[in-house]
């Protein structure tokens, strides 16, 4: 599921599967950049849809991850990255790492965090 959003507030937090990752793409709120959340369990991250070897977006179609065991890798030269810490786990990406995304959670939302308390 690829989703299309403008403000702060980026998806409630069950639309991200448990084991998987959820794209959010355009965002105003980051000057029109793509960003991807992961989730294990209770733990969720958020980072640039950007894989640092290649420039690349990390999905292979919209919206669609190879995503499994708690490894996200980029489909296009096969670097591999800790989904919920973004570490580069093998392949091309030597000590590099997805950049992350600071979000917060309020309730059931996921918002990018600001630093104020709105």
């Amino acid at each position: 599921m690829v989703h299309q959003t403008d403000e702060r507030r980026l998806c409630l937090w069950h639309e991200i599967p448990d084991g998987g990752a959820l794209a959010l793409d355009a965002l105003t709120a980051l000057g029109g950049a793509d960003i991807l959340l992961t989730r294990a369990g209770g733990r969720v991250a958020a980072f640039f849809n950007v894989c640092p070897h290649a420039g690349r977006r990390l999905d292979w179609a919209p919206g669609e991850f190879l995503l499994q065991d708690g490894v996200l890798t980029c489909a296009a030269h096969g670097a591999s990255f800790a989904a919920l810490t973004g570490a580069c786990r093998g392949g091309p990406c030597r000590g590099e790492a997805l950049k992350p995304v600071a979000i917060e959670r309020r309730g059931d939302e996921l918002w990018l965090a600001t630093g104020d308390a709105d």
